[in-house]
């Protein structure tokens, strides 16, 4: 089991990197750090949030492609790539706090907001506590619990430790591009850490009046009942056709996904997040 799910975050890190411009990348300081981050594309802006462990490049080929028509900002969060870590720990908090300031710190008043994996909770997160930063998010591969995940990612997290990672794949792609190359162990204990971080934002979800795109593979590391929960807690789940307008959060479900195949679908994910962010919708047969 834990051999299992360490290989398929190395293959989520390894996945091919996209074309970079040489002049695409940026720092600028943010609580204390020097924030890494690359712009591509021009028009209104979209915010990037990668997952644990994982880096711009990591991203795969979803960067370029919401940038063909959108001006996309991907950041590289504490510790991770070229950002530098800090003595402070990795929550879910203090990583919104951080895209928040990221924002102030470039001018950016308002943006679109795209995480995966723990980049989808800190964008949770980042709408929970400065709702004025986000015009609309998208969630893939979220949690508003912890009773959210599997059982079996909550019957693996007490079994982790930096150690099943050391000396690995993972550290070797952590070293490519790290600040300081010596830093993964400090980088996996704060991330394993994050794991055990109580989670439990019900009533701040319920209270959310930022439209959300939820995106899950049907085999998620979260459950399919709590993203139909979650998409509930959001106004959805109601009966269209009924001449009301449909609910501004939207839930897609990819089939025959895991967790780290949901982010190398780039295609099928740019099907799904531009409709969501113009507004579009499919149109009734009924012409409703």
């Amino acid at each position: 089991m834990i051999r299992t799910i360490v290989m398929a975050a190395t293959m989520l890190m390894t996945t091919a990197a996209f074309a970079q411009s040489d002049n695409a990348g940026r720092t600028v300081e943010v609580n204390g750090m020097q924030m890494y981050y690359e712009t591509h594309g021009e028009g209104e802006p979209l915010i990037v949030l990668h997952g644990a462990y994982m880096t711009i490049p990591a991203m795969g080929e979803i960067i370029p492609k919401l940038a063909e028509s959108r001006q996309v900002i991907a950041i590289e969060f504490q510790g991770h790539g070229r950002t530098n870590d800090i003595d402070r720990p990795i929550t879910y908090p203090n990583l919104a706090d951080d895209v928040a300031a990221f924002m102030n710190a470039i001018g950016l008043e308002r943006a679109d907001v795209f995480g995966y994996s723990m980049g989808s909770i800190a964008g949770l997160q980042l709408a929970i506590r400065h709702p004025e930063k986000v015009d609309q998010l998208v969630a893939a591969s979220v949690a508003y619990d912890i009773e959210g995940w599997q059982p079996a990612f909550r019957e693996f997290i007490p079994q982790m430790s930096p150690e099943m990672f050391n000396g690995g794949p993972m550290e070797d792609e952590y070293r490519k591009l790290a600040v300081n190359p010596d830093g993964f162990q400090a980088l996996a204990e704060k991330l394993i850490a994050l794991e055990h971080e109580p989670m439990a934002w019900e009533e701040d979800v319920r209270k959310l009046e930022t439209p959300v795109l939820i995106i899950a593979g049907d085999a998620d590391v979260s459950t399919l009942e709590h993203n139909v929960a979650l998409f509930r807690l959001l106004g959805g789940g109601v009966m269209g056709d009924m001449g009301e307008p449909l609910p501004a959060s939207r839930l897609a479900i990819l089939p025959a996904t895991s967790h780290t195949a949901v982010i190398s679908q780039p295609d099928l994910l740019k099907a799904l997040i531009e409709p969501f962010l113009e507004g579009e919708t499919p149109a009734s047969f009924m012409g409703m």
